[in-house]
């Protein structure tokens, strides 16, 4: 029983990609690794939160350098979309390579044309404002932290959405708030114009 542990995937020199904590790590086999000398494979069962089903080939183009444009993520199932998020979250570091955030004033395009559900919001505004496999929040708490810095973006900044009207018809879900209920169309952009965005819908 080797108990909890981080669970690091690197990239094809050695570099981490990103990390997992996981947790109830037992080892079930043991054997010398291909890998050099005084090496060892283990086989182990455990447990991860956030390790989604789903993930691995999002790893597996980051890795291999293939996530070097916008839209892989427009045709992937919703199961998958949460995946590639939690992929863009835990390899946020890697694939910034240290980059500054982008400086106040910017202006950035949201398109807003694959948005059908939350999960795909989250995808697109990622990619608007860190690019390829971008990250900016992958629930509503979320995206409030990312607007306050540090995640790729220093308000006030200006977003064009674009195809905002299809967005808006396809957020239209009912969501809870300390005054109503609002549409989650309108409590994103709540959320955005209260952190410094300014919002230009087209």
């Amino acid at each position: 029983m080797a108990g909890n542990a981080w669970f690091d995937l690197l990239d094809g020199d050695g570099a981490t990609m990103g990390s997992y904590f996981v947790n109830e790590v037992t080892v079930v086999g043991v054997g010398p690794s291909a890998r050099g000398a005084g090496l060892v494979d283990l086989t182990v069962t455990l447990w991860c939160e956030n390790a989604l089903a789903g993930a691995e080939w999002v790893w597996d183009l980051i890795r291999a350098g293939h996530l070097n444009h916008t839209g892989l993520w427009h045709d992937l199932a919703p199961e998958d979309r949460h995946a590639w998020l939690s992929v863009a979250l835990w390899s946020r570091e890697y694939q910034r390579q240290g980059r500054a955030d982008a400086p106040a004033g910017q202006v950035f395009t949201l398109d807003g044309r694959h948005i059908v559900d939350r999960d795909s919001f989250y995808c697109a505004i990622g990619e608007a404002i860190n690019g390829p496999g971008g990250y900016f929040g992958w629930n509503l708490d979320a995206l409030d932290d990312c607007l306050r810095g540090g995640w790729g973006a220093t308000t006030p900044f200006t977003l064009h959405w674009d195809s905002s009207a299809e967005a808006r018809a396809r957020l239209a879900e009912r969501v809870p708030t300390v005054d109503g209920e609002v549409s989650l169309f309108d409590l994103l952009l709540q959320i955005l114009e209260e952190r410094g965005a300014s919002m230009i819908l087209r």
